[in-house]
C-alpha cells in the first residue's frame, strides 16, 4: 500500500511541475527593456518640448554625458554606477515680450518618446522602472495608450515622481537575488491626465497598446514637502526606462 501510495505521490508531483512549467512558459519575461539611453541613437529616440513653444523662455536638452557608460538594460545588477544621459534645462516663469501667443502658464520642460509603428505591448508586466539619478524637484512620468474605441484617441496616464540628488527607488527583489536600486511605479498608480493635470475619468490602464511615454517638469512642483520649485535649472540622469513582472 505504502508503494502505490509512493507512486501516486510522485505523479501527482510531476503532473504538478509540468503545469508550473507550461504557465512559466507561457508568462513573459521578469522584465522588459522598454528605452535606453546609452548611446546617440538611443537619444534619437526623443522628441524635446517647452514653454518655449508658446512664448516661454524655458528650455531643455538631452544629452550623452561625459564619461558616461551606462548599462546594457538587461539585468538589475549595475556593474557601472554613471548614469550616461543627463535631461537638463532651465526653467523660467517670464513670458517673451511681444509674444503673440497666450498660454495660462510657463516653467515646463519635458521629453516624448516619437511616434512608431505598432504599439509597446506591456501585457503580463505590472510595474514600471526607471534608473534615474534627480535633483530634488519633481517629474512627472506618463504612458500614453491607445484606446480600442473606433476613434483610436490617444489617453495619457501620468505619475508624480519625487527625485532626490541621489539615485532614489525602492529596493527590488528578483529571481536572481540581486538588488538594485530603481524608481518603481506599479502600473496602477498611473492616473488618467490631460495637459499635466489628473482628471476625474474612469480610464482603465490597457497596458497592451502603449504608443509613447514622456517625463516632464514644471516650476510648480507637485506638492511634496521638501521639493525643490521655482524658477532655475534641473538636471536628471538616467540610464534606463523597463516594465516589470514582479515575482
Amino acid at each position: 500500500m505504502s508503494r502505490f501510495r509512493s507512486l501516486w505521490q510522485a505523479s501527482v508531483n510531476a503532473t504538478k511541475k509540468a503545469l508550473t512549467w507550461e504557465l512559466e512558459e507561457m508568462l513573459p519575461p521578469v522584465e522588459k527593456c522598454i528605452f535606453k539611453f546609452s548611446s546617440k541613437e538611443d537619444l534619437k529616440r526623443w522628441h524635446l518640448y517647452s514653454d518655449s513653444e508658446y512664448g516661454g523662455l524655458s528650455s531643455a536638452s538631452l544629452e550623452i554625458k561625459d564619461g558616461g557608460n551606462g548599462s546594457d538594460c538587461t539585468g538589475f545588477l549595475i556593474l557601472v554606477p554613471l548614469l550616461p544621459s543627463v535631461f537638463s534645462g532651465s526653467l523660467f516663469t517670464e513670458i517673451s515680450e511681444g509674444s503673440k501667443l497666450s498660454i495660462n502658464r510657463s516653467g515646463f520642460c519635458g521629453m516624448r518618446s516619437k511616434k512608431f509603428d505598432g504599439f509597446i505591448d506591456l501585457d503580463g508586466y505590472d510595474s514600471i522602472a526607471m534608473r534615474l539619478k534627480g535633483d530634488g524637484r519633481c517629474y512627472i512620468s506618463t504612458v500614453s495608450l491607445m484606446s480600442q474605441h473606433k476613434d483610436k484617441q490617444k489617453i495619457t496616464h501620468g505619475k508624480l515622481l519625487y527625485l532626490l540628488q541621489r539615485e532614489t527607488g525602492i529596493q527590488l527583489r528578483q529571481v536572481s537575488d540581486f538588488f538594485d536600486k530603481a524608481t518603481c511605479v506599479p502600473l496602477t498608480r498611473y492616473l488618467p491626465t490631460w495637459k499635466g493635470n489628473v482628471i476625474d475619468a474612469d480610464m482603465e490602464m490597457n497596458p497592451g497598446r502603449v504608443v509613447g511615454m514622456s517625463l516632464s517638469v514644471n516650476s510648480q512642483g507637485g506638492g511634496f514637502i521638501g521639493a525643490k520649485l521655482g524658477a532655475g535649472d534641473f538636471r536628471v540622469e538616467i540610464d534606463w526606462i523597463k516594465a516589470l513582472r514582479m515575482p
